[in-house]
């Protein structure tokens, strides 16, 4: 069984469904390409609750490891950069606290059954060390501005 997810526009989902829904066997997911609209992965229930099963459990042990012992911490560290590359950027401290978010954000994200919490984490640090190594970025987001600009619109008002 490959590892890949199949490819159909999805039309053909629409125009042949069986033949479509066919290729569940041969392939985990099946990727709908559509024109109007963002990509959508169809999988069965099965398999999505599989998925589910295996990030909750690799979660519960991670969660479990990092808090059991005081040297299963240090342990996190060593191997966020052969996970994570980027972290190499990250100074000691945040390198720490993304550690300790990271954690605590799968945990709270798996308590939930919603991983999103966990990608816009991993973004948003993986920007923070895109930042750090870029020593002219990090000289204008770091130097002191003297002036006011004033008050910032509110994001959510911008259209």
């Amino acid at each position: 069984m490959g590892t890949e997810s199949a490819a159909v526009n999805f039309s053909e989902l629409v125009n042949k469904n069986k033949q479509t829904l066919a290729r569940l066997q041969e392939s985990p997911r099946l990727l709908l390409h559509r024109r109007d609209g963002e990509d959508l992965v169809l999988t069965t229930a099965a398999r999505a609750e599989q998925d589910q099963t295996v990030v909750s459990a690799a979660t519960r042990m991670l969660a479990a490891m990092a808090r059991r012992e005081p040297g299963s911490m240090e342990l996190l560290l060593d191997i966020l950069p052969e996970a994570f590359p980027w972290v190499r950027f990250l100074p000691e401290p945040d390198l720490h606290a993304f550690a300790v978010e990271l954690v605590d954000t799968m945990r709270a994200a798996d308590s939930v059954g919603n991983t999103a919490s966990v990608a816009q984490l991993l973004i948003a640090w993986q920007h923070t060390a895109e930042v750090y190594s870029d020593p002219e970025l990090l000289a204008a987001l770091t130097r002191h501005h003297s002036e006011d600009y004033g008050p910032v619109p509110d994001p959510r008002n911008i259209a």
